[in-house]
């Protein structure tokens, strides 16, 4: 379910999900980089997805984070909480928006890219 938050200086809407989110990313024995594992991901005037992007989960003195990578090299740290949000920014940078994807994933908006996570809405 999601709930209204407020509006942010541009007049789009901030949502957040009021159900909890538990983010399961981790890695495989697949995957091309160890601790890392593909996942889709596009620029945030794009209309499709594409498996060019990568997460990986570690450890940090607040809780666990997801550093999510671009294929251009650059990343997105998040900080996954369990007060129903799923994951916030970590590192104090802009907001990053969270919005179901269906599927068992959601859409995270980090600066100029959506990263799709896989993730479980815990009730």
């Amino acid at each position: 379910m999601l709930k209204r938050v407020q509006q942010d200086g541009y007049g789009r809407e901030l949502w957040i999900v009021t159900a909890g989110l538990l983010l399961t990313a981790c890695g495989s024995a697949g995957d091309a980089v160890a601790g890392t594992r593909p996942i889709d991901c596009r620029l945030a005037e794009a209309r499709g997805f594409e498996q060019i992007c990568t997460v990986e989960r570690t450890e940090s003195p607040e809780g666990p984070v997801l550093v999510a990578r671009g294929p251009d090299g650059g990343f997105r740290r998040l900080l996954i909480v369990r007060d129903g949000r799923g994951v916030i920014a970590a590192d104090g940078a802009e907001p990053v928006e969270v919005r179901p994807a269906g599927g068992g994933h959601v859409d995270v908006t980090a600066g100029g890219m959506v990263y799709r996570l896989p993730a479980k809405v815990a009730a």
